[in-house]
């Protein structure tokens, strides 16, 4: 039986759609696109901002007492009651949209009193639609999604992103990977963190990881994973992944093979 989607589900796949539709006329013209810096290797195109502007539009009119987290232009506050707010980024893996790379997602979640509910991850090229809803389950359009069921980190896929000019902890990464690449099938680096999340809950990898992150780039793939039946935690374990800037997912067991190893040599805290 298809899944039936909430009106809240609904409204996100709606927005995703038409902004989707529009970032893939601008993806089919990227030579063209007119691009500025944000800072180093953090590009910003013309195409990032017309989707936001549309996610704006379109979720504050369906919701209009909901707050705005926007990745390029802040927020507004919000006058709902249960301190809901709309997460939002209209354009992640910018860099693979602007070198023609049709790896590239919007990932719009719903965060309530502090935490993710509701989250649709689109990729318009594919036209994959991820969503899942707290309590309803996970989906890759009206097909039902669960995490990997592989028990051994030496047969696992994982993926991560890596830090690149000037942003992030290289001396951290190379540790990590260092521990990690040894024990693993394999290690990707795709360039979009809500893909790479979306992919833990179909189960195309079974465990992904990354620090320096922000809310919108996890918070729709964090309620994908948990609805999936994945965990999401912070890498050294902590259980704020939204807020924490940096996230570890996979299923059950890969998830507590990858905290054990990427923890095993860190000193540790005492409160």
């Amino acid at each position: 039986m298809p899944a039936t989607r909430s009106p809240l589900i609904n409204v996100m796949a709606a927005a995703a759609q038409k902004a989707g539709r529009a970032l893939v006329r601008d993806f089919g013209e990227v030579e063209q696109l007119q691009v500025s810096r944000k800072g180093p290797a953090d590009f910003v195109s013309t195409a990032d901002h017309r989707s936001e502007g549309i996610l704006r539009t379109e979720l504050t009119k369906a919701r209009p007492q909901y707050g705005l987290l926007l990745e390029e232009s802040g927020g507004k506050d919000s006058t709902d009651q249960m301190r809901r707010r709309w997460i939002v980024d209209p354009l992640d893996g910018t860099t693979n949209f602007l070198h023609g790379v049709p790896h590239w997602s919007i990932s719009i979640a719903v965060e309530q009193q502090g935490e993710a509910i509701a989250g649709v991850v689109y990729n318009p090229v594919s036209d994959e639609l991820f969503w899942a809803e707290r309590g309803l389950g996970a989906y890759l359009n009206d097909r039902r999604l669960r995490v990997s069921a592989r028990r051994k980190l030496a047969e696992a896929l994982i993926a991560t992103g890596a830090p690149f000019l000037g942003h992030g902890d290289v001396e951290r990464f190379m540790g990590e990977l260092s521990i990690l690449m040894p024990a693993v099938a394999g290690v990707r680096r795709y360039g979009s963190a809500a893909l790479d999340l979306a992919y833990v809950a179909a189960g195309r990898f079974d465990g992904f990881w990354e620090v320096g992150l922000n809310a919108w780039d996890v918070a729709a793939g964090i309620i994908l994973v948990q609805e999936a039946g994945g965990y999401a935690t912070e890498v050294d374990g902590g259980r704020d992944p939204l807020h924490g800037r940096n996230v570890l997912t996979a299923n059950p067991a890969i998830h507590a093979a990858m905290l054990k190893a990427l923890n095993a040599g860190r000193p540790k805290t005492t409160a």
